[in-house]
Formats: structure tokens, C-alpha cells, sequence
């Protein structure tokens, strides 16, 4: 580990250790996990809060002192030192991506079998980034630690439970209660029953664009309306930034993009800026319906359960919805179709284990929102039955990103809820 590095505020220190690919075969060769330790100045022996960030695929974000940002941080720094864990195949941790596609990582040279690239990735599901987290723990010679787990990161700290509970102080989840032994066509079902109510209220709520929309869907049919690398926008793909309906603000950033001129510079880098699923993080798109699938093979989940309705009214907008067609319409995906159509096919293993959960004796709250796009309510409420010591929070005051968005007076709750001093 590195010297503590002086930040306004803050202190912070580099981690980086080598796990194996696979757990329990070394001889599969090793990887490189990275994680920043955050620190207030006079909190260096504070125990370890966690942080497992959504996704899957992305980093942990990069911690910066006043003014606070991410924003729950000042409250975490006040009980704990944070762990800001950079989940195999993201950020510093060994990275995942287009190079690793051809023989030698250059994009003209020879492409690789796909065969051996699916073997890797059957590897970085939350399982694999819970066994990195135990090494970590076990390299920082912790006993215990506690998580904080947002979205997909709230999955992966399910399955801590379910493996390493004895490991565990307390575990907090914003908006990532997944369900546990249901199919996953079950989950997608749910999801595009709440995207079909989130759409008609946000046309509800902004008078005007509905009718925008269906101008937008017809620009976009005519080939009108493209993003900066030159991708023209389909109307499917258009669609999918409903996804912004999700969370809290994306209503608004919405009705302003339907304001305005397709062929103006502005509205092509916010449209590509807006649209889920890119080329910056590709392990989002590619093992993404994995992280949904406590056991089984998702086929393509979200494409096959999608719902005649969302035929009959074009309007209605689709989520946080993965379809083989991204792999088409997106120049960025393009490169991994193949990839990701064996990820499909995948038989993957149960995450969870419903008997562990029950006999887990480890304090946890949950924040699960009333109204999420992503996460079902009623499927989160039946997974926090099976936590003993769970403490749920049933609100609908905050969308999926409410631990961005509510910040410090979130996780007080959460803290306060864990700890039995939640008024």
C-alpha cells in the first residue's frame, strides 16, 4: 500500500493486490484489483465501510474533499474510513475492453476466438467480486468490515451475505435488494410494467412531450438524427432513454432534450451523453442481464419478455433494457456481438442462498424506493424478510439514484437505522 496523499479534508491511500482469475485455480492466471482508501484527517483508525458501486462495469468514483463529492461521503467519513473498490475489469483494476478482443489489442490486427473471452467474463459477476473483496480484507489484515452497496453493488452484497456474513459488520443497500430464486424473465417482466407508468407520467407531467416525442421517433426514422461519432440514432435506441426516468432529475433532463434541434451540435453530445449502454464502459452492456440471474441462462431476457404494448405505442419507453440490437445500432458495441451473444447462452450459477440469508446475524437497512425503474418493490420487500437483522426503508421520497441525490441525510438514515438510533 502507498503513503496517505493530503486532499482538502481528506486523506488517501492506493491499494492494489493480484487475485486469481479464477478462485480456487491459480494456475488460470491472475488479475490486478485496485481500491482507494478515503479517510477524514482525524478518522485513520475508523473501521472499513465498503463502497460497491452500481453497474455492472463501472468504477468506483474518485473521492474529492469539500465541497463533498460523492455526496453521502462526509457522512461515511464520520463513523468510517471508505473503501472505494474498483470492481474487477473497471477502472485501475486489470481492465476489460475493445483490446482485448484481438490478438495483439490493436483494432485492425486479428480478432480472438470468443470461446475463451466468455470463459473470462463467466468470472466477473458479483461472486468473483466478493472473493476479490475477501483477499482485499485479508491483505488488510481486517476481521471485519462493512459495505455499502448502491444498485448492483447492493447485489453483490447479497451474495457477501450469502458467502462471508461472519466477515460483515454492517451492510447498507441503496435501491439493490435483488430478488432472490426468481427467473429472470420474471424481474424483466416487472420492469417493463413500472416503465410503462413511468412514461405516461413523465408525459403527464410535461405537457407537450408526448407529441415531441413522436416528432423525435419520426427524425429519428428518417435518419435525422445522429450522435458526434456519426451513429444514427434508430428509433428503438432512441426509446431507451427512458431509462432517465429512473432516477431523480432525469425527467427534466429529458423534457429539455426533446426541446431540441436535431442538428444542432449541443443536442448530438447530450443525446450521446444521455443514452444507457456505450462503449466507455462495455461490461455494462455486455454481462449485464448475468447480474439479474440468480441462476439459469438470460437468453436475452429483456428482448424476449419485451411487451406487445411497447409495439402498440411507440411511445412508451424502455429502461435499463439490454437487446441484441444494441450490438448493431451502436458502432462503439459493434465490436462485441458475437461476445456478447455467447454471454447469453451462459448457464450461470445461483448467487444466493436463502437459507444463509436467514441465519445471517448482521445489522443491514435497506433503502428501497417505492417507485423504482430497476429494482421491483415487492420482490426487495421479500428479500429483506429473509434478513433477520434487516431494517427496510420503504420510501418513495427518492428514485434509483437516491444515494446520489440525497447524499449524507440517506445514508444517516440508513446508519441511524442499522444501529438502532433511527428517530
Amino acid at each position: 500500500m502507498t503513503d496517505y496523499v493530503s486532499l482538502p479534508g481528506l486523506r488517501t491511500r492506493d491499494h492494489e493486490i493480484e487475485v486469481p482469475l479464477v478462485h480456487g485455480d491459480p494456475a488460470r492466471g491472475t488479475i490486478r484489483v485496485y481500491a482507494r482508501e478515503v479517510a477524514a484527517p482525524d478518522g485513520l483508525d475508523r473501521p472499513y465501510l465498503v463502497f460497491l458501486q452500481g453497474g455492472p462495469g463501472g468504477e468506483a468514483p474518485r473521492p474529492s474533499g469539500v465541497p463533498w463529492a460523492p455526496a453521502w461521503l462526509e457522512r461515511a467519513l464520520a463513523d468510517y474510513r471508505v473503501l472505494m473498490l474498483d470492481q474487477r475489469g473497471t477502472g485501475r483494476s486489470t481492465p476489460f475492453g475493445e483490446a482485448d478482443l484481438t490478438t495483439d489489442g490493436c483494432p485492425a490486427s486479428p480478432r480472438v476466438e470468443v470461446a475463451p473471452l466468455v470463459e473470462r467474463l463467466r468470472h466477473y459477476r458479483a461472486d468473483a467480486i466478493v472473493a476479490d473483496a475477501e483477499l482485499l480484507r485479508e491483505h488488510l489484515g481486517v476481521e471485519t468490515w462493512s459495505l455499502l452497496g448502491q444498485s448492483f453493488g447492493g447485489f453483490t452484497s447479497l451474495r457477501y451475505l450469502s458467502t462471508h456474513a461472519d466477515r460483515l459488520a454492517e451492510v447498507y443497500f441503496t435501491g439493490g435488494l435483488p430478488p432472490v430464486g426468481r427467473p429472470v424473465d420474471e424481474v424483466y417482466a416487472r420492469t417493463y410494467a413500472q416503465m410503462a407508468r413511468k412514461s405516461e407520467l413523465f408525459y403527464r407531467g410535461y405537457p407537450g412531450t408526448r407529441e415531441r416525442m413522436t416528432q423525435m421517433l419520426a427524425a429519428c426514422e428518417a435518419g435525422d438524427v445522429l450522435l458526434p461519432n456519426g451513429d444514427v440514432v434508430t428509433p428503438r435506441w432512441f426509446r431507451t432513454l427512458g431509462h432517465l426516468l429512473g432516477g431523480t432529475g432525469g425527467q427534466a433532463a429529458l423534457a429539455h432534450l426533446l426541446e431540441g434541434d436535431v442538428r444542432a451540435p449541443w443536442f448530438r453530445h447530450d443525446l450521446a451523453a444521455l443514452l444507457p449502454f456505450g462503449g466507455r464502459n462495455p461490461l455494462y452492456a455486455v454481462i449485464h442481464e448475468s447480474s439479474y440471474c440468480d441462476g439459469g441462462v438470460t437468453n436475452w431476457a429483456a428482448a424476449r419478455t419485451y411487451p406487445d404494448a411497447f409495439d402498440a405505442e411507440p411511445t412508451l419507453l424502455t429502461g435499463e433494457h439490454l437487446f441484441p440490437w444494441h450490438f448493431e445500432d451502436s458502432s462503439e458495441l459493434a465490436p462485441y456481438a458475437a461476445l456478447a451473444g455467447a454471454m447469453a447462452e451462459v448457464e450461470w450459477p445461483s448467487l444466493y442462498d436463502a437459507d444463509a440469508l436467514r441465519n445471517a446475524d448482521v445489522a443491514c437497512a435497506a433503502a428501497i424506493y417505492a417507485d423504482d425503474a430497476y429494482v421491483d418493490r415487492e420482490f426487495s420487500e421479500q428479500t429483506a424478510a429473509l434478513l433477520p437483522r434487516m431494517h427496510p426503508w420503504i420510501t418513495n421520497q427518492y428514485e434509483h439514484n437516491g444515494l446520489r441525490v440525497g447524499g449524507g441525510a440517506l445514508l444517516d438514515r440508513l446508519i441511524g437505522l442499522a444501529k438502532d438510533r433511527a428517530v
